[in-house]
């Protein structure tokens, strides 16, 4: 145990790249060949699954995507610290004892496009010199920012003593329901977050603690909240190194605006064909679907009542020629305003990329008859999804990625196994595009360990981890490395022995419980071939014509 204390605290101390000396291949042949590297960015990257499933970043994340798609623009905030409270129980003269713990991890949260106002100039949030959020907050939400680090109480009192101010935004009605309600936002707050670049001078003026080595022109980044035209917090940038702890990725890409485009922006052109086109057919079936009546009031009896029903009767003045009442039927034009309809419904496939095929159109015909051709359907339909995957692994996922490490170089002191020098690689189209011909690559690559001239040019432990990775195993559940794989090699091989052994046995011996070979038994004749109890084992010989035995003779005696 002493020397597994030793080993952990080197690594605590230095990382895994110090506690493997020697650099490069191992002396042996067929030594294990260990990566120092390789470990650690593995151990880096279940730490951060670990950390997103522990703060449910999944529902944030999908929160986040379900904005890009809609408005074109998703946007991450984060991470920050988060103190989680670790429900504990332990044992105490036998009795359970309920001992909560809290402990730091990262979280992050979606924002909302209506409540982000970026730099006006920037086109990506790497070229956003300062970015705003906008919070509506009620009376105790305000409250509890005043036992939030770095927040100032008594500013925070002095707003909460006077009345809530919230400016309330043109397109608010619409998105929360709010009915232009003045009530509803009479008690809420607004406040104001601001990320971005401070002038030193003003810095210095507001209190802030500045290096030495600043000079009143330089620009600090900083966190300001606003509140009532009050500063609640204002602070240094925490994060090393500065960043803006936003992350804006867009469904499709705008090169020229900060903001993407998302499938209802893309298809507005034939959604709009499709609500006139539905909207004529309704109109003109409610017409065609009725009976118009044409009365002549002129050939009937004066003072009747023309509403119509069933079993009504019109009564006709005598002598008077023709029909008093025609029933009229407009023609249904909704045929034809449903085939435009149609035709606009193919032009929203065209305009998104997303055809009606990837969610679940019924009716195919074609090449969608087949497997072949179905597959090869789908095939085409997923490269406009590659596209948005893209997006997200370029602006999201690799950003949140560098960031959720850095978070972990900054604040992690429980993991010494992650400290090392990483560089996030996203794959998220390599794993929906390609994770099934790299397995089935993989595989046939295993294959060929059957063929003895070629099993000594592979390497197989990192063919094996690399077969479990592309099937979402993890390795080190499930494969051994080199000197386990030996250990486990020799104990099947002993089995295996002992195993033929005991058949050779059971071969060569008479089976237990059964009489001994005691030869030929007495009075019978070991040179007998005709098979009837001469001491030997056969079908015998077969009698001819004429000899005893054989069928055929005619003597009957």
């Amino acid at each position: 145990f002493q020397a597994e204390d030793g080993i952990r605290d080197s690594v605590a101390s230095r990382g895994l790249g110090d506690v493997y000396k020697r650099q490069g291949p191992s002396i042996a042949p067929n030594g294990p060949q260990i990566s120092p590297a390789a470990i650690t960015a593995r151990n880096m990257e279940k730490t951060i699954h670990d950390q997103l499933i522990d703060s449910n970043a999944v529902n944030v994340l999908r929160h986040s995507i379900f904005e890009s798609a809609l408005l074109g623009t998703g946007i991450i905030k984060g991470p920050f610290n988060f103190n989680k409270t670790i429900h504990n129980w332990s044992m105490d003269d036998g009795e359970k004892v309920y001992e909560p713990y809290e402990k730091t991890v990262p979280r992050i949260e979606a924002v909302s496009c209506w409540n982000f106002y970026p730099d006006p100039a920037a086109t990506s949030i790497s070229d956003a010199e300062y970015v705003i959020q906008r919070h509506r907050y009620n009376r105790e939400q305000v409250r509890e920012l005043a036992s939030r680090p770095f927040f100032i109480p008594e500013a925070i009192d002095a707003a909460l003593k006077e009345k809530p101010y919230y400016d309330e935004k043109y397109f608010e009605s619409a998105i929360y329901a709010e009915d232009n309600d003045p009530l509803y936002t009479e008690s809420r707050y607004e406040i104001l977050e601001y990320w971005g670049t401070l002038d030193a001078y003003l810095a210095k003026d507001i209190g802030l603690e500045l290096p030495d080595d600043i000079d009143n022109l330089d620009s600090v980044q900083i966190n300001a909240w606003i509140l009532n035209n009050k500063v609640i917090r204002c602070v240094l940038n925490p994060f090393i190194p500065a960043r803006l702890p936003y992350h804006a990725f867009p469904y499709e890409l705008n090169p020229y605006q900060f903001f993407g485009v998302g499938v209802g922006e893309n298809m507005d052109d034939a959604q709009r064909l499709m609500n006139g086109h539905m909207r004529m057919a309704i109109d003109n079936l409610s017409l065609a679907g009725n009976m118009v009546f044409d009365i002549d009031e002129t050939q009937l009896v004066p003072g009747q009542n023309m509403d119509v029903f069933p079993g009504k009767i019109f009564r006709r003045q005598s002598g008077v020629s023709g029909t008093a009442v025609n029933g009229l039927k407009f023609p249904n034009t909704a045929p034809e305003n449903l085939q435009m309809y149609q035709t606009a419904r193919q032009l929203a496939d065209e305009e998104t990329g997303i055809p009606s095929i990837v969610h679940g159109q019924t009716g195919v015909t074609g090449a969608g008859r087949t497997a072949a051709g179905l597959s090869m359907l789908l095939g085409s339909a997923g490269l406009s999804i590659k596209t948005v995957i893209k997006n997200v692994d370029d602006f999201l996922l690799k950003p949140l990625g560098e960031s959720f490490f850095q978070w972990n170089m900054q604040f992690n002191d429980d993991n010494a196994e992650i400290v090392g020098d990483l560089e996030i690689k996203p794959k998220g189209v390599s794993s929906v595009m390609q994770k099934e011909v790299r397995t089935q690559r993989l595989t046939t690559l295993l294959q060929t360990i059957a063929n003895p001239m070629l099993a000594p040019f592979i390497k197989i432990p990192n063919l094996i981890k690399e077969l479990a990775l592309s099937q979402d195993i993890d390795p080190d559940q499930l494969v051994n490395d080199p000197n386990e794989a030996a250990i486990f090699a020799d104990i099947l091989r002993g089995l295996n022995e002992r195993a033929a052994g005991t058949e050779t046995n059971t071969n060569s011996q008479q089976p237990p419980g059964m009489g001994g070979n005691t030869g030929v038994p007495p009075g019978a004749n070991p040179m007998d071939a005709s098979g009837v109890g001469g001491g030997t084992i056969g079908v015998g010989n077969s009698p001819v014509a004429g000899e005893t035995n054989f069928t055929g003779n005619n003597d009957l005696s």
